[in-house]
């Protein structure tokens, strides 16, 4: 039995209210249909994440009272811009890094069928169902001296001892693009699950080499996917607190790790509000140069 068998009857020429268009099946929900069910969501935003947000930024131009000067000092202290600077070259290297084992993955994801395909799929997500905190941890176990890396090093005889490779620049980022690898993956294997595979075999046939038609045909149409996901990596590496605090030494300290500080140690709540509010600042105009590239890829013709 159809919806619209089970649905009352309207009178001839009424209109179907609102809860009748639902019932009906219609696509369309009228305006204040559509703000009733976004109400709930907003109300949530509103009271859990944008009103203490803006408490917390008020502290920091309103603290002991009204001035700039927290702002000042972020970009006057070398400290500070050194911690800065290093949070967005660590992001950039957990970006590429996360780009260049991501990208293949999610192309197998596309061509693989069957129990194959089930098996990639669930290597995808199941670290998104794990705590971030037991997947950084499982790097401190295979990274430390007497860990796996280096127990096989020296047995393979590439090292005779113990190298150092925890507390490291690159312990952060090979343990931050780990966790961050699912956010590259989806996105790009979203934007090539939508590129057909008939443009592959038609540049084939046009006597395009593999190697050319991936440069010229899917790597371009795959661009928008590959911009959100470069996207997600980086503005989420920003703002990572647990992985480098565990992984890191203080050498590798980021930005979020010296809120963190500012906060718990020195009880400077202007200040690192000012510091957040930079952070939100760089996120923002980010996201802005984000849109205007994706939406100048899709004038340009690029992308799925």
């Amino acid at each position: 039995m159809t919806a619209a068998a089970l649905s009352p009857a309207l009178p001839t020429g009424a209109t179907p209210s609102a809860l009748q268009r639902i019932w009906l099946g219609h696509r369309q929900l009228s305006v204040a249909s559509t703000v009733l069910l976004l109400t709930p969501f907003f109300v949530l935003m509103l009271v859990v994440f944008a009103y203490p947000l803006l408490s917390l930024l008020s502290l920091s131009v309103l603290e002991p009272h009204p001035t700039l000067s927290n702002y000042a000092r972020v970009f006057e202290n070398p400290v500070y811009l050194k911690v800065m600077l290093r949070t967005a070259w660590i992001s950039l290297l957990t970006t590429v890094l996360a780009l260049v084992l991501g990208f293949p993955l999610a192309l197998m994801m596309t061509r693989v069928r069957g129990a194959v395909a089930v098996l990639l799929t669930a290597c995808v997500l199941l670290p998104l169902w794990s705590s971030v905190l037991v997947r950084t941890a499982a790097w401190i176990v295979l990274l430390r001296r007497e860990g796996i890396v280096n127990d096989v090093l020296q047995w393979l005889g590439i090292v005779g001892e113990p190298i150092k490779l925890l507390y490291t620049e690159g312990s952060v980022v090979l343990a931050m693009a780990h966790v961050l690898l699912p956010f590259m993956i989806l996105p790009i294997y979203a934007a090539l699950r939508n590129i057909p595979d008939d443009y592959m075999r038609a540049a084939a046939m046009l006597g395009a080499s593999r190697r050319r038609a991936f440069f010229e045909v899917l790597l371009p149409m795959s661009r928008a996917g590959v911009w959100s996901g470069c996207l997600m990596v980086f503005l989420s590496a920003l703002g990572f607190f647990v992985t480098p605090a565990l992984v890191g030494s203080p050498q590798e300290l980021m930005i979020a790790t010296l809120v963190s500080q500012q906060v718990r140690e020195m009880l400077d709540w202007p200040f690192a509000a000012a510091l957040i509010g930079v952070l939100m600042a760089v996120v923002a105009t980010l996201t802005m140069v984000f849109k205007k590239a994706v939406s100048f890829d899709r004038l340009m013709g690029g992308g799925a």
